[in-house]
């Protein structure tokens, strides 16, 4: 183990190597996903950090001069680039690409660790990485499905007033906010496209309240963000 965080050829190639693994497990667990970033993304980006501290400590250890973690500090802050990349807003104002740009970021801090030879942090880091984007995707589902909130896509009737549409809601006991009208509001198409964030005082099924929402009056067509 004192070898392989020593800054020979040996050393250099177990740590790339080793970035190579920890970024493909944790890109195909993304890939599989059908998310912007995947397998080969993010096994360029812990390879990539790898590389940045390998060259870091090498120009420390012989030429003496200079930060050793300098050029690591630059990729902390530089990765934001690419995670921006990964973020998307689509037409009806829902924002995607969140996890996949903390996974790219955090991913790029493991192959930093594995640059510097701590082989234990980037295992435990690693894991619980996978941990995070793998594994507690149902944790994260079912507590977004039992939330009290619920963010919604809806196009209602020209022919309804909002004003009326809201007092149904109310009407049904539930309060909404942040409503915000999607594209330009043609006056001559037959709906109004709104986004809207609605609340419950009690907690229900996200695919409960979507039915109940298909049947107030005027609702044309209802999805969740």
């Amino acid at each position: 183990m004192i070898a392989a965080r020593e800054l020979t050829a040996a050393g250099i190639w177990i740590r790339i190597l080793a970035a190579v693994f920890f970024g493909g497990i944790l890109g195909i667990e993304r890939g599989m996903k059908n998310r912007p970033a995947g397998l080969r993304t993010y096994m360029l980006v812990c390879i990539g950090a790898c590389v940045v501290m390998l060259v870091n400590q090498y120009i420390y250890q012989v030429y003496h001069t200079g930060d050793p973690v300098r050029m690591g500090a630059q990729v902390i802050s530089g990765i934001g680039f690419l995670g921006a990349g990964t973020i998307v807003v689509t037409p009806h104002n829902q924002i995607r690409g969140l996890t996949t740009a903390a996974g790219l970021w955090a991913v790029a801090c493991v192959g930093l660790a594995l640059g510097l030879g701590l082989y234990e942090i980037a295992l435990a880091g690693g894991a619980a990485i996978f941990f995070a984007l793998g594994l507690l995707e149902r944790l994260d589902f079912s507590v977004r499905q039992n939330a009290r909130t619920l963010d919604a896509y809806i196009e209602l009737d020209r022919k309804i007033p909002m004003h009326q549409f809201i007092k149904n809601m109310r009407d049904l006991d539930l309060e909404i906010s942040n409503l915000q009208l999607v594209g330009e509001n043609d006056y001559a198409e037959e709906t109004i496209p709104f986004t809207v964030t609605v609340k419950s005082k009690k907690k229900f099924d996200h695919d409960v309240m979507i039915r109940t929402l298909r049947r107030v009056e005027g609702v044309r067509y209802i999805e969740e963000l």
